[in-house]
């Protein structure tokens, strides 16, 4: 087995639709950046190809690539999940963290599970997503933005198993 871990934080900013976890939450502000600003996704992407030792979210989707602008980050950690399984690798569980102060997630969190879930193409209960908030602390307890952390276990997939054997 392979551990990997992710983190990703962004700025709060007016005019920019809020998506965590593939989900569009309503809110009065969104996320900065350069494609859909999922610190959620961001985060998970990083696990996965962290745990599979492929580097990280930045270097295979670099900001300021055209191809990538407002790019849907369900679709980046799709693209990292490929990478993930043609190095023989599979997706066995992950368990992710939204540092936010507002709003509230949790009437969200299962439809961002489920897509999760979908992508990775694991059972959802295999598939962790919770929301924190900080008590006024620190840039997410300010509202100034938000952070997301992500651990994902990986396992040799059942191709590369049978290979060893």
């Amino acid at each position: 087995m392979r551990i990997g871990f992710g983190f990703d934080a962004h700025r709060l900013v007016n005019d920019r639709p809020l998506v965590l976890g593939g989900v569009r939450v309503p809110h009065d502000k969104g996320l900065e950046g350069f494609s859909d600003a999922d610190v959620l996704m961001h985060a998970l992407i990083d696990a996965v190809l962290g745990a599979a030792a492929l580097g990280d979210c930045g270097t295979h989707f670099p900001a300021g690539e055209a191809r990538f602008a407002n790019a849907h980050s369900l679709k980046l950690l799709e693209l990292a999940i490929g990478m993930v399984r043609r190095a023989g690798w599979q997706v066995g569980n992950v368990d992710c963290t939204i540092v936010a102060e507002r709003p509230a997630l949790a009437g969200h969190l299962g439809a961002m599970r489920a897509i999760i879930a979908n992508a990775l193409q694991i059972p959802e209960a295999a598939c962790n997503v919770k929301a924190k908030h900080t008590e006024g602390l620190g840039f997410t307890g300010s509202g100034e933005g938000m952070a997301a952390f992500a651990v994902a276990m990986l396992q040799p997939s059942e191709q590369t198993a049978h290979e060893v054997r």
